[in-house]
């Protein structure tokens, strides 16, 4: 990893906050709203597939259900979810604003690609109220594109040289290396990936104190 980095890139779920409980009441909603669904969505289900493209997210939680019920249930829950991100948020995990604030002071530029549909990262700054440290984002809603992709969008769109991703999943990783960028693993997040696999890594926001 270079000494210095000039900009860092940050996974949303998982990494920034974890808003799981309020996107689980969100699909619950969902589920109750329709007559196809005849089993509620837990919070184990929902963490399980956090990360994922959001259309996969659908496919992965309701394998059965026909492409058409399929649809108007998504359509149905991205409604709640973004109204469930916006009004009840997530929990920001403990040292983020001041990390933010301290890589912001140092001139790191910050930025957010995640696998959420298109304005949930919007729905995040409303909420967390730390839309100002960022200064540019790409989510998978806006094009459909694979996360990978949306990396080198936001690098090739901002001119960055020398970008660091954070995730906590091994779709991030993975999504890094073909990117080109720099991994660092948030072991406090949703997946598990070993030291061999991603060797660079936090146990908490702040420790990008000590890293960067």
């Amino acid at each position: 990893m270079p000494t210095r980095f000039d900009s860092v890139i940050f996974d949303l779920d998982g990494t920034l906050w974890d808003a799981s409980a309020s996107i689980t009441k969100a699909f619950q909603a969902a589920v109750e709203s329709v007559d196809y669904i005849d089993h509620n969505v837990t919070l184990a289900q929902v963490q399980a597939v956090t990360g994922q493209p959001y259309t996969v997210v659908y496919e992965r939680l309701f394998p059965t259900l026909p492409a058409d019920k399929l649809d108007e249930y998504r359509a149905l829950c991205a409604r709640q979810e973004l109204t469930a991100a916006e009004q009840h948020g997530g929990a920001p995990y403990p040292g983020l604003e001041p990390t933010l604030a301290y890589l912001k002071a140092q001139g790191y530029r910050l930025f957010i690609v995640s696998n959420c549909q298109l304005g949930y990262v919007e729905a995040f700054f409303k909420h967390s109220q730390l839309g100002h440290y960022f200064e540019g984002h790409q989510c998978f809603g806006t094009k459909l594109l694979p996360k990978s992709e949306n990396i080198r969008e936001v690098v090739a769109q901002y001119a960055l040289q020398a970008p660091v991703y954070v995730g906590d999943t091994l779709g991030d990783l993975e999504a890094s290396q073909k990117a080109g960028v720099p991994f660092i693993f948030a072991t406090y997040g949703f997946g598990q990936l070993s030291h061999d696999e991603a060797p660079e890594r936090i146990d908490q926001p702040a420790d990008l104190r000590q890293l960067l």
